[in-house]
């Protein structure tokens, strides 16, 4: 089944910038992991929030990339910069009009 994560991280204020071009490094650890999109974005109503939306293969994948050299390094990298003010949402993907 498809897992997806989408979700919201704060930053500190002045710092979404930098949050963004950290999490839009290109990985290809990512998708060799199970990740089949990444996408980051941003709200101009929320200057201090950057979203993400992330599909992959199964929750599985989801939990085993947060082990890789890559991601930790880009989260430890993350972490000053952000509140700690997190939200979002994880669900099993049951269909979409765009693939099989």
């Amino acid at each position: 089944m498809t897992f997806a994560n989408v979700g919201t991280l704060g930053v500190q204020p002045g710092k979404r910038d930098e949050v963004v071009a950290i999490l839009t490094r290109p990985n290809p650890q990512l998708s060799e992991a199970g990740c089949l999109l990444y996408e980051v974005g941003v709200n101009q109503d929320n200057p201090d929030t950057v979203f993400v939306a992330e599909l992959w293969t199964s929750a599985d994948a989801h939990r085993a990339s947060l082990q890789l050299d890559s991601v930790r390094a880009a989260i430890q990298e993350a972490m000053p910069l952000l509140t700690g003010e997190m939200g979002g949402s994880q669900f099993t993907v049951s269909g979409s009009p765009l693939r099989d």
